[in-house]
C-alpha cells in the first residue's frame, strides 16, 4: 500500500460550497464509454496490467473453505503460465457489511479483532443515513474512529454510492472520508442495486485529485460491483490514467473489485495467443 493518508481537520466550509455539474459529468462518462479500445499487443499488455489491480472477491453466502482455497489459488496464479510464456512475460475485512448500520461499538471491535488477527487492510461501510441527512461532522467522527482502530492497517472506506442520492453527495462523502484519514475510497459493496458507474467514478476521482492538490496526500480508488468484461477493465484503467495520471496506475492506489472479471481477461489473452476463444475445457473459468 502507499503512504498512509494522515487526514485533515474537518473543513465544513469546503463541503458546503460543493456542487457537482451533473450534465458535464454525464457527458464525460459517455466519452469514456464510447471510446474504442486498444488492439492486439497493446490490448494484451493493458489486460495483463489490469490483472494486477484486481481484488478477487466472493460475496456468496454458501462459501466453504475449499471454495476460498480455490479463490486464493486463482489470486496467486491468475493467468495460465503457458499463456504468459507465449507473451514473453514471465487480506481485507468489511465491517457492518453491507448496510453500514451495525452499532458503532460493534464495528470498532470488529476492526480491532481483524487487526489482531493480522489484517493489513480493513474495509468499512459508511452509514448512508449520515450522508442523506447531511450529518457531515458525525460521518467524519465515525470514520476517524475507524481510522484510529485500524492502527497500522490501511483503511478502505466504502461509500455505497448507489444509495447516496446525488453526485454532489458522492463528492461530499468522498471528501469527508479522505479528511477523516481513509487510505482508499471505494464505490460499492457489490450488494447495492447500483454499483460502480462511470459518472460516480469521475466525481470520486476528481475529489481525490482536489484532496491531493490541497493536502499532498494520495488516496486510492476502488470501483467494485458490475465490472465483468475485459473491455470494461480497459475503460476503467483509461479513466484513472486520464483523471489522475500514471502515478495512480499502481495496485497501491488503484484496485478493481470483481469476482468474474479475471475469467474474461484470461479468455481474451487466450484469444490473443491462439487466435481462437477458449472452449469450456481449455480454461478454468471460475
Amino acid at each position: 500500500m502507499s503512504a498512509r493518508n494522515r487526514g485533515t481537520e474537518l473543513d465544513l466550509s469546503w463541503i458546503s460550497k460543493i456542487q457537482v455539474n451533473q450534465p458535464a459529468v454525464l457527458r464525460r462518462a459517455e466519452q469514456i464509454q464510447a471510446r474504442r479500445t486498444v488492439k492486439k499487443e497493446w490490448q494484451a499488455a493493458w489486460l495483463l496490467k489490469a490483472v494486477t489491480f484486481i481484488d478477487l472477491t466472493t460475496l456468496s453466502g454458501d462459501d466453504t473453505s475449499s471454495s476460498i482455497q480455490r479463490l486464493c489459488y486463482k489470486a496467486k496464479y491468475p493467468i495460465r503460465e503457458d499463456l504468459l510464456k507465449s507473451l514473453n512475460m514471465h487480506d481485507k475485512v468489511a465491517t457492518g457489511f453491507p448496510s453500514g448500520q451495525t452499532h458503532l461499538k460493534t464495528r470498532l471491535e470488529e476492526i480491532r479483532l481483524a487487526v489482531e488477527d493480522g489484517a493489513t487492510e480493513i474495509d468499512v461501510v459508511i452509514n448512508r443515513t449520515l450522508v442523506l441527512t447531511g450529518q457531515w461532522e458525525a460521518l467524519y467522527d465515525e470514520i476517524r474512529q475507524f481510522r484510529k482502530a485500524c492502527g497500522e492497517a490501511h483503511l478502505k472506506t466504502i461509500l455505497a454510492t448507489g444509495e447516496l442520492g446525488s453526485l454532489t453527495n458522492v463528492y461530499k462523502a468522498s471528501m469527508i472520508a479522505m479528511m477523516a484519514g481513509s487510505d482508499f475510497i471505494k464505490t460499492s459493496t457489490g450488494k447495492e442495486t447500483v454499483n460502480a458507474t462511470f459518472p460516480v467514478a469521475i466525481v470520486m476521482l476528481r475529489a481525490i485529485r482536489d484532496f491531493f492538490w490541497k493536502t499532498g496526500n494520495k488516496v486510492g480508488f476502488k470501483p467494485a460491483g458490475g465490472i465483468r468484461s475485459a473491455k470494461d477493465s480497459l475503460a476503467w484503467l483509461s479513466l484513472v490514467k486520464e483523471e489522475l495520471g500514471d502515478e495512480w496506475l499502481t495496485p497501491e492506489l488503484f484496485r478493481i473489485g470483481a469476482s468474474t472479471l479475471l475469467s474474461d481477461i484470461e479468455r481474451q489473452i487466450y484469444h490473443h495467443v491462439t487466435g481462437r476463444y477458449a472452449a469450456y475445457h481449455d480454461l478454468p473459468m471460475s
